[in-house]
């Protein structure tokens, strides 16, 4: 009787202890992703938000030029821009739901 090859390669050891044959509570649910987005949401929001502030121009006069500047002449300066307000909009979606899981579950004393 042969194992998987997931269980005999080193690698592929770890990786499925890590992730595929982890020992989790079988209550866990679909309402305990929204703490792993929220990790998400919010690298993704450093690193567009670092992205973008090497280009903005917070002075009253060119403001709006370093902006269109993002739009039209950095190279995917608009993925970018939406990504970081998109993803804003989803880290307080992914919030919400997830301090509603808590209040509904009562686990949060």
């Amino acid at each position: 009787m042969t194992l998987n090859m997931r269980k005999q390669h080193p690698i592929l050891k770890i990786i499925n202890s890590s992730f595929i044959d982890l020992p989790t509570p079988s209550n866990i649910s679909a309402w305990w992703n929204f703490g792993s987005l929220l990790g998400i949401c919010l690298i993704i929001q450093i690193i567009t938000g670092l992205f973008l502030a090497m280009h903005y121009t917070a002075d009253i006069s060119s403001a709006f030029s370093s902006v269109a500047h993002i739009h039209r002449d950095v190279q995917h300066g608009w993925l970018i821009r939406n990504l970081h307000a998109n993803s804003a909009s989803m880290f307080f979606i992914c919030i919400y739901l997830h301090i509603g899981r808590g209040l509904y579950y009562g686990s949060y004393i």
